[in-house]
């Protein structure tokens, strides 16, 4: 039972990091390379804290307190989209999915090079985040706070693509220069459609690093961001459950196929070349027709 548990909160985890992306992904049309970053950002809010308040050191910093945890991973992640969704946003198609995959590198090392907090080893989570009523070392309690964080999510995304500045974002992805031409300014809506986007991500990050009660450099490689596009494009960008849908068959392919053959990822590539030559909307779209 507790297994099945495990697997349930790792894929809401998951799926609340793919409706981040597709808000930009799906709605707005840009190609994210680089959206684990701010998993790993989210998480190393949790570890960071917590190491300090277990042995000493920045003491502004160290606390247990899950709010403070909440607050600093979006303050980060929202930084660090900021700063980088400047510089992406003057790009566009491939020069725009390499650069944020750059970005993400570049945290990627920069993790890896800092001994203190384990380097390229990792960092062990000793204390989880302190939430008033709420206690994340019992399973179900964790299970619960990340499928309601994702329902929020995923409700609230809906929202914003149903509201002006989603149409907006919309008709970006359509024809940017037609939006150009009608007077919005195109730039600041990608850019905040991307900063909320890694803000999105950087909340999974703390349910992630929660959950794992371990956090490493590996969760910003590249390759995780490919994974987070792999779930968008199955299960259908655009659309409301299918993040959902795309976290779902990747969990349970995942485990599955690795507990069959170590190149598992061979039949996964297979499908989403079957997905996208022969379902364009996705997964989503068989439940819809």
């Amino acid at each position: 039972m507790s297994f099945y548990l495990d697997l349930a909160t790792r894929l809401c985890i998951l799926a609340i990091a793919a409706v981040g992306l597709n808000l930009i992904l799906g709605y707005g049309g840009m190609i994210s390379f680089g959206h684990a970053a701010y998993l790993g950002l989210g998480a190393y809010a949790v570890g960071i804290p917590a190491h300090h308040w277990l042995y000493g050191g920045l003491d502004f910093l160290a606390t247990t307190n899950g709010f403070v945890h909440i607050l600093i991973a979006i303050a980060i992640s929202g930084l660090f989209a900021l700063l980088t969704g400047l510089i992406c946003l003057k790009t566009k198609g491939v020069y725009f999915i390499m650069i944020t995959m750059a970005f993400s590198q570049m945290a990627y090392y920069l993790f890896v090079s800092i001994e203190e907090y384990g380097g390229d080893d990792g960092l062990v989570i000793n204390t989880r985040s302190e939430i008033p009523l709420i206690n994340l070392d019992d399973p179900i309690q964790m299970f619960l706070v990340s499928f309601s964080s994702l329902i929020f999510f995923m409700w609230l995304v809906h929202l914003i693509t149903k509201s002006n500045f989603g149409l907006i974002l919309s008709g970006i992805k359509d024809n940017e220069a037609r939006m150009v031409s009608l007077g919005y300014n195109v730039y600041f809506h990608k850019l905040i459609a991307f900063i909320f986007s890694g803000i999105i991500c950087g909340f999974a990050g703390v349910l992630l690093g929660n959950f794992t009660t371990f956090i490493s450099p590996e969760m910003i490689d590249w390759s995780r961001s490919g994974e987070l596009m792999f779930m968008v494009i199955l299960g259908g960008v655009a659309t409301v459950m299918g993040p959902l849908f795309g976290a779902i068959v990747f969990v349970i392919l995942e485990e599955v196929l690795s507990s069959i053959t170590i190149y598992w990822h061979l039949p996964f590539g297979l499908l989403l070349i079957t997905v996208v030559l022969f379902f364009r909307g996705g997964l989503s779209s068989l439940f819809s027709k």
